[in-house]
């Protein structure tokens, strides 16, 4: 356990972002998702609109430092990849 003022403060703000990151990492992973199983499902349009609301959700991520943005790119291409293999 911390005694120094500042450090007590810092951890406080620490679990308040691990909190917060643990929930967009779960919205992330949901979005991921609702893709493959649109593509499982052979839905071209539901895909398509699940695919464009994810990429959106890892820009977003990116910016926020929640994930690398190579792991976004990686995440961006396998996603389009899946949603290409139904044209």
């Amino acid at each position: 356990m911390a005694n120094i003022k500042s450090q007590i403060k810092r951890n406080k703000t620490n679990e308040k972002a691990r909190l917060r990151n643990i929930s967009y990492k779960s919205k992330l992973r949901t979005a991921m998702k609702k893709v493959r199983l649109a593509v499982e499902a052979k839905d071209l349009e539901k895909a398509t609109l699940a695919l464009n609301k994810a990429v959106s959700i890892i820009d977003r991520a990116v910016v926020k430092g929640i994930i690398h943005k190579k792991t976004a790119a990686r995440d961006k291409s396998n996603l389009q990849t899946l949603v290409n293999t139904l044209k």
